[in-house]
């Protein structure tokens, strides 16, 4: 329990310092205060072998919770192309391999994608997220959002896979989108608002 009037700390259990600042700003005016886990980078490093992005969600969140006091949060968020068979999916971050860049994984999903047109270039993004404290699950929450892999990356910000995929609602890739169009209509937003409505 915290004292009375004091913020409630939330540890997000990353290395990727876009989706800090992404929480960050969602944060922003919230009663929660956000930060990155103390000490993440000197940890082993959870291997996320699961086949889905909850048990992978889950797996972070009770595994970095048991190395701090406070709430921690991870998620596990990726693409998932469908006429690919659901690629790049949980290994959204590895598509190219290990130590990939964001041009290359897109660049392979590009090639992937040669030749298919309309409804084959149909892609959702997905986010999971789960809280723990001191390795016990508190919550589990997931959000997605619709849209399309364009066949040339568009825009310059974002990260990931934000350049090919074309958001229909606005017209825009998600790197075309301002921060604040992003954090209201990416997976990522809409999941981390739930968290923080369960949490309260």
């Amino acid at each position: 329990m915290t004292e009375s009037g004091a913020r409630k700390k939330l540890y997000l259990a990353s290395g990727n310092p876009g989706k800090l600042r992404e929480f960050q700003i969602l944060a922003a005016g919230h009663a929660l205060e956000l930060g990155p886990l103390p000490g993440y980078a000197a940890l082993p490093e959870f291997e996320e072998a699961a086949p889905t992005f909850a048990e992978n969600a889950a797996g972070k969140a009770l595994y970095y919770s048991k190395h701090c006091d406070g709430m921690v949060f991870a998620d596990d968020s990726g693409l998932v192309v469908p006429t690919l068979g659901g690629a790049p999916g949980v290994l959204s971050a590895r598509y190219a391999g290990i130590g990939a860049s964001s041009e290359q994984r897109n660049t392979k999903l590009l090639g992937e994608l040669r030749g298919k047109k309309g409804a084959e270039r149909a892609a959702y993004f997905v986010c999971v997220i789960a809280a723990g404290l001191r390795g016990r699950a508190n919550v589990v929450v997931s959000a997605k959002v619709d849209g399309e892999i364009l066949e040339e990356p568009r825009g310059s910000g974002g990260f990931g896979y934000d350049p090919v995929f074309y958001f229909l609602a606005l017209g825009k890739t998600f790197a075309e989108l301002s921060a604040e169009e992003k954090n209201r209509h990416s997976h990522r937003g809409k999941a981390f608002r739930r968290l923080l409505e369960v949490l309260g």
